[in-house]
């Protein structure tokens, strides 16, 4: 990590709020201006899709939910498949405060995901700070594999192995697949059936009070301006927590103290990210600390955005 402060070194001029389209409220809520793009789920096995998909309720008091995606070829495997596919557990980024499950660009991944692995895919809605701060994203990560573990819908128990589940997130929703997973491990058997094998973090969001390299290289990046990231967490963390918390800095004393349960548990990690991203010496030092505790990790970094 590089010697410097996390002092502002952005525009003063630049109002992040602005640039996310978010408008804070006295009560401490924000407004989200933006309108982005959703896809409804398709659960129609008459149309011509090659992946279907349906919303399923978990915490009505919550609104929270799952989208389920099924390859379509499995419904043509009577009386029941031979052979049932991964499950991948996916939560959605968007800095803890803005999108959903139900985004067009969430959507249509785990789609592609679906159709390219294959595997069957819940992608989890989980509730938005500030409304509802940390760690209520991941109370809700985990109260979805829960769900899971017991639900009675015909496309997890008919066509998902339940013993062969991968967490799953990109940015923020890396970051929620990396807690869910130290809360996991802690209780394995009361996931049971549902076995978690390994997290896939894509470009998982962390942070810190010290600036990284890449962090000080692309403060004024034109995509997730350092002001940005910064307001997001201090909009999403713990009232009265700078960004050592361990919800945002995971190497903050040494690391969890679960990760020896994962590397007893053989749960293999792979992370993933880009020299076009602000936040990839973090991602970097992330593999580096898995490393050192012995966790079998794979950092796969890649040049552009």
């Amino acid at each position: 990590m590089a010697d410097q402060t996390a002092a502002s070194d952005s525009n003063p001029t630049f109002d992040p709020y602005h640039r996310l389209q978010i408008a804070p409220n006295p009560d401490g809520t924000i407004t989200r201006l933006a309108e982005y793009p959703n896809s409804p789920p398709t659960c129609d096995s008459k149309l011509p899709t090659p992946v279907l998909s349906k919303d399923i309720l978990v915490n009505q008091s919550k609104n929270t939910w799952v989208r389920l995606f099924l390859p379509r070829h499995l419904l043509d495997q009577s009386p029941s498949p031979t052979t049932k596919l991964p499950l991948v557990v996916f939560y959605h980024g968007g800095g803890f405060i803005i999108l959903g499950a139900g985004a067009t660009i969430f959507h249509d991944f785990c789609v592609n995901l679906a159709i390219d692995v294959p595997v069957v895919i819940a992608s989890v809605e989980y509730r938005l700070a500030p409304e509802h701060r940390l760690p209520a994203a991941y109370d809700d990560a985990m109260e979805a594999l829960h769900w899971i573990k017991t639900a009675q819908d015909v496309w997890l128990k008919d066509y998902a192995d339940l013993s062969n589940c991968f967490l799953m997130g990109s940015s923020a929703g890396g970051n929620i697949a990396y807690h869910a997973g130290l809360r996991a491990v802690v209780g394995v058997d009361h996931l049971k059936p549902l076995k978690i094998k390994g997290l896939i973090l894509q470009q998982p969001f962390f942070g810190g009070t010290q600036r990284s390299g890449s962090e000080l290289r692309m403060a004024k990046d034109p995509v997730l301006p350092q002001s940005c990231c910064d307001l997001m967490w201090d909009l999403s963390l713990p009232r009265g927590f700078d960004r050592d918390h361990e919800y945002c800095n995971p190497t903050v004393g040494g690391g969890s103290k679960h990760l020896d349960e994962i590397k007893e548990l053989g749960w293999r990690v792979l992370v993933s990210g880009c020299d076009g991203d602000p936040l990839m010496d973090r991602q970097i030092e992330l593999v580096k600390m898995l490393e050192e505790k012995g966790v079998q990790v794979v950092g796969r970094f890649i040049q552009g955005t």
